[in-house]
């Protein structure tokens, strides 16, 4: 016989959408059976009361048939051999009155027995597993929406611990049921056959006795039939025997297994982190905008396929496109209070989707999955293979070694005297907006390129301006908020007067210290070491800003205040560059002012990502540059001009020259600034 489709009960703890297809299928498949096995009774049922109706008539006949030879008829008188002949056939039909007893009792064994108790007992069965599994799926979907409304914020323990309890009990008593369920179904498969033919096998036997005395040969071939016919049911009680005994051990390991997943949120230790994953499915909670501060939730079932995530609701057939992945970005955010949340964008950042995990476990896996899809390392032949090989050498190229809470401090107004300080732990500062979180790195082969024993610094102090805005206290000078778009105000500002206004999105991965800035290998390094260490210590988070590139300087803007985090002179900048291959990712190599280490100046490399702009932000330095280049050499040149033109005139005999004021030079204003005075010479 073919093949037994069967439903696996391995996934009935996922519970993914194709299961549960997969169940309506087999649901489909049985409802089926019980209306055929119920059209096929009331059949055999007929033939079952039409057998004894005739087995009570024949009886009937045979009696009267012997009753003959005491009748009395006007005209016929003793007649014995009519007497003789009619009690021959009583006897006959006698024997099979007796014979067509025998075979309505075959009938009921063989034929209306097993028919009926595949009606009142298996398909009844399967009918009240599926009611009650009904009733634990609703139990646990509810169970799971209280779970995820869970503040992470003000939490009651005793609510927590109860709403935790009922999500583990309601999960396992789905998952038991669900077992058992999918465990009847797929015996069904085997008892619908054996339902089928051993009652057909049940009455060919029985007509078979009772036509003992037929032919011969009729008989040889439907005996010959008929023990294929039994010999093959034995084989399919057999294997459903096996097949019983293999489901029930199944679900005896399954339980064990799947204890502690039951938990909603398990422990990582007990139940570890696979950061090494190219493909990932599971429940996910999705945000959804319904107005401009309301929002709603809705638990779908999402899945990745090659470099795209898909997403797929209970009762669809089919999931829908959510976005491509290849060459995204994804990072943890807060959102509406709810714990385990983040933040997919798209590689041009113009489609994002905020989703919550259930627990940590998942949200750590999900951000590792798209991270090592948006590598394309799916592309590859062994794609987790490639992925452990990817982490491992992030992990051998991260070691613990001091923080660098000092790595901003250059950047920071001036303050003398303060000692630079290491720690040789990650570290994290307290401020409620930006946190400082700093990884340490190894001491490797390239300690011409990156300075060893140097940590990292993930974040940027925000706002790093607030010195900046003490000393302007200091000097009578109101602090004012950077725009970045260059619109005038009252008061001018450095930046303001500059030809050049260009403004980007970018998000800051780190910095480090570094000892050369002759070669772009410098920034592909310290983007290979930051990267490396986000994935060994799993820092997702990113700080996003405005990078203002104007003549004198680049910005970083807080995009909410307006408040400028940092600013690099342009004249610091001293080498800027792409990533080879994810052009979103550009660095530059900044002079630290004043700073020196070993008689070289203190160089820091600084690595942003941006939405696909990367090749943008380094023309528009450069071009920058390129001005501020031609603005130096034309003061330059105006400069000699002047000094030039300041000697005393031989052709003017009122003894004039020219000369610049102190406070214009200071302003380095041009031709424009000349003055005459009179020489007192």
């Amino acid at each position: 016989m073919p093949g037994i489709d069967k439903l696996p009960i391995e996934e009935t703890l996922e519970d993914s959408p194709q299961t549960r297809s997969l169940l309506g299928v087999f649901e489909e498949d049985a409802a089926a059976i019980s209306n055929y096995t119920h059209q096929l009774y009331q059949a055999m049922e007929r033939i079952y009361n039409a057998q004894n109706e005739l087995s009570a008539a024949t009886h009937l006949t045979s009696k009267i048939l012997k009753e003959y030879e005491k009748q009395r008829f006007p005209l016929g008188g003793d007649d014995e051999v009519m007497s003789s002949t009619l009690q021959q056939f009583a006897k006959v039909i006698d024997e099979l009155s007796s014979c067509h007893a025998v075979l309505s009792t075959q009938l009921a064994d063989a034929m209306m027995f097993p028919v009926t108790q595949f009606q009142e007992r298996e398909l009844k069965e399967i009918l009240t597993l599926k009611e009650v599994f009904q009733i634990s799926s609703n139990d646990h979907d509810a169970a799971i929406n209280r779970y995820a409304r869970l503040s992470k914020r003000r939490e009651n323990e005793k609510v927590k611990l109860e709403v935790i309890e009922d999500v583990y009990t309601s999960r396992k008593k789905q998952h038991q049921t669900m077992m058992h369920y999918f465990c009847s179904l797929n015996t069904l498969q085997y008892k619908k056959k054996i339902a089928l033919l051993e009652p057909l096998l049940g009455y060919m036997q029985a007509q078979i006795s009772f036509f003992k005395m037929g032919s011969e040969n009729l008989t040889e071939q439907l005996e010959e039939f008929l023990t294929n016919i039994g010999t093959s049911v034995q084989n399919v009680r057999k294997e459903m025997d096996s097949e019983i005994e293999n489901m029930q051990q199944t679900i005896q390991d399954l339980e064990m297994a799947a204890n502690l997943l039951y938990v909603p949120d398990p422990d990582t230790a007990k139940v570890p982190v696979n950061r090494n994953l190219t493909r990932k499915a599971g429940y996910l909670n999705t945000r959804n905008k319904t107005g401009l501060v309301s929002s709603t939730w809705d638990r779908l079932y999402y899945f990745t396929q090659g470099g795209i995530l898909m997403s797929q609701a209970r009762g669809h057939v089919a999931g829908g496109l959510v976005m491509d992945i290849d060459n995204c970005s994804v990072m943890a955010v807060d959102c509406e209070d709810r714990r385990y949340c983040f933040q997919i964008s798209s590689f041009d950042g113009k489609k994002s989707v905020i989703l919550q995990a259930e627990s940590k476990k998942d949200y750590e896996e999900w951000i590792t999955t798209i991270n090592n899809i948006s590598k394309r390392i799916y592309l590859s032949e062994n794609p987790e293979e490639v992925a452990a090989r990817v982490n491992q050498s992030a992990l051998e190229a991260v070691t613990p070694s001091p923080s660098f809470q000092q790595r901003h401090e250059s950047m920071r107004p001036p303050s003398r005297g303060k000692p630079r300080t290491s720690v040789s732990s990650i570290s994290s500062s307290t401020g409620p907006e930006s946190p400082v979180l700093s990884v340490p790195l190894s001491s490797m082969s390239l300690d011409s390129i990156v300075t060893p024993e140097t940590p990292i610094q993930f974040d940027i102090i925000s706002p790093v301006s607030e010195e900046f805005a003490g000393q302007a206290k200091l000097s009578g000078q109101p602090g004012r908020r950077t725009n970045p778009f260059g619109e005038s105000s009252g008061t001018v500002s450095d930046s303001e007067d500059s030809i050049l206004h260009q403004l980007f999105i970018v998000r800051f991965l780190g910095s480090i210290e570094v000892k050369s800035d002759e070669s772009p290998d410098v920034i592909y390094e310290t983007m290979r070491q930051i990267l490396a260490a986000r994935a060994i210590h799993n820092i997702f988070r990113m700080t996003e800003s405005h990078l203002l590139v104007t003549c004198d300087s680049l910005k970083l803007i807080d995009p909410q205040t307006q408040v400028t985090r940092l600013r690099f002179p342009l004249h610091s900048v001293v080498l800027y560059a792409t990533h080879q291959e994810n052009k979103r990712l550009f660095g530059f190599v900044l002079h630290i002012a004043g700073g020196k280490v070993e008689g070289r100046p203190v160089s820091v490399c600084y690595v942003f990502e941006s939405n696909n702009e990367g090749e943008k932000i380094c023309d528009s330095v450069g071009l920058a540059k390129q001005i501020a280049l031609h603005a130096e050499m034309d003061l330059e040149e105006q400069s000699r001009l002047i000094a030039a033109s300041s000697r005393p005139n031989p052709s003017s005999g009122d003894g004039q020259f020219l000369v610049l004021t102190s406070s214009e030079t200071e302003d380095g204003v041009g031709v424009d600034g000349k003055k005459k005075i009179d020489s007192e010479a």
